[in-house]
């Protein structure tokens, strides 16, 4: 089903999801799972097949944060090689911040330190009714660092305070509160909603939630607003100039599906 040794992925009707896959140490991650979901991301970014993709975590629990093994190692590094260390870890949260396509996490057991950084720079974090978090790395003496500029946009600058100076475990329910994640399901009902919202996303346009999601991310850190309306002035006429925009808007005055529609019933008919 895949080719890596600390993840699965898969697709089906065009839905990828990426297991994060080391239960025996509760999905806790060290540079070779960091490395496995930097290259599946990079792999499947522009797979046209490929509409949404769901970010989950094998076993009892979504994610551990960090390993500790990895982590006393560090001891043994350079400056210059832990801030390389670092550095990966960074990307890849980036990397799922500006994925092109809708990222969606479920978090289920617990989601401590680095796991929260999925969840908040995923576009949509469901989680399991009984999840416990925290954001435990200041009772080891570090600091929440890569994952923080994710974490403050969805939870806020005061949220993210008391979150990270407090370090305490903290409810599903808190989370929802604070921003972290987007809706709560009992374990039965995660499915189904997943189910409610990929059939929502396959009557999308590909292009324009890619161009919806860039907009958003330039929007978001555009400092000059006389710059933020003409950009948006330049991104919707572009949108509609394109193929898939001419399309939408073609289909809705012809009342008729539009051609990704189409073509997406015609691979699951065949």
């Amino acid at each position: 089903m895949n080719k890596y040794d600390n993840i699965e992925f898969e697709v089906q009707d065009g839905i990828g999801t990426l297991w994060l896959n080391r239960p025996e140490v509760r999905n806790a991650f060290n540079n070779h799972m960091i490395a496995d979901v930097i290259d599946c991301l990079e792999s499947v970014e522009h797979d046209p097949d490929i509409l949404a993709l769901v970010i989950r975590g094998r076993g009892k629990v979504f994610c551990a944060g960090a390993d500790i093994h990895w982590m006393k190692s560090f001891s043994k590094l350079s400056y210059e090689e832990d801030y390389q260390e670092n550095m990966h870890l960074a990307r890849c949260f980036y990397m799922i911040y500006t994925f092109s396509k809708p990222t969606i996490a479920i978090a289920h057991g617990a989601s401590f330190g680095g796991g929260n950084g999925i969840l908040a720079a995923c576009d949509i974090a469901y989680c399991a009714a009984e999840t416990t978090f925290s954001f435990s790395e200041v009772k080891i003496g570090i600091i929440p660092a890569t994952i923080s500029p994710y974490v403050i946009k969805r939870s806020g600058e005061f949220n993210a305070r008391e979150l990270m100076l407090s370090g305490k475990r903290f409810s599903c329910r808190e989370a929802f509160d604070k921003g972290l994640v987007n809706h709560i399901y009992p374990d039965e009902e995660i499915e189904e909603a997943l189910e409610q919202l990929f059939n929502e996303f396959r009557a999308n346009s590909p292009q324009a939630m890619a161009s919806t999601k860039e907009l958003i991310f330039n929007i978001c850190k555009s400092s000059n607003f006389n710059e933020t309306i003409d950009y948006t002035a330049r991104m919707i006429a572009d949108a509609r100039a394109s193929e898939e925009g001419q399309e939408g808007m073609a289909a809705f005055l012809e009342k008729r599906k539009p051609s990704w529609i189409r073509k997406r019933e015609n691979v699951i008919n065949k």
